[in-house]
């Protein structure tokens, strides 16, 4: 059977991805936390002001914004790129 595994250093990220990394790292994963929350305050607000429709789409917010953050975190202890010999800032 043929491993298909991707092994440390054999891909490596292209300078976009990294560049867009190094923005979004220096966001805190706090506020991400923070607007899955305000989306779920906001679509119960909105379920009880009896607009069902808009509730529903601010409610499915929370899932992406938790998404975002758990991606932002791990970039900030892991980077995307585990062949860089270059240090994450702590």
């Amino acid at each position: 059977m043929t491993d298909y595994r991707v092994t440390k250093g054999e891909v490596q990220e292209d300078q976009i991805t990294a560049a867009m990394e190094k923005c979004t790292a220096q966001v805190p994963s706090s506020i991400y936390l923070g607007m899955a929350l305000a989306s779920m305050g906001l679509s119960l607000g909105l379920s009880l002001a009896k607009k069902s429709h808009s509730a529903l789409f601010v409610g499915q917010w929370a899932a992406p914004f938790l998404l975002i953050g758990i991606y932002n975190k791990i970039v900030k202890l892991h980077g995307s790129d585990s062949s860089s010999s270059i240090p994450l800032a702590q």
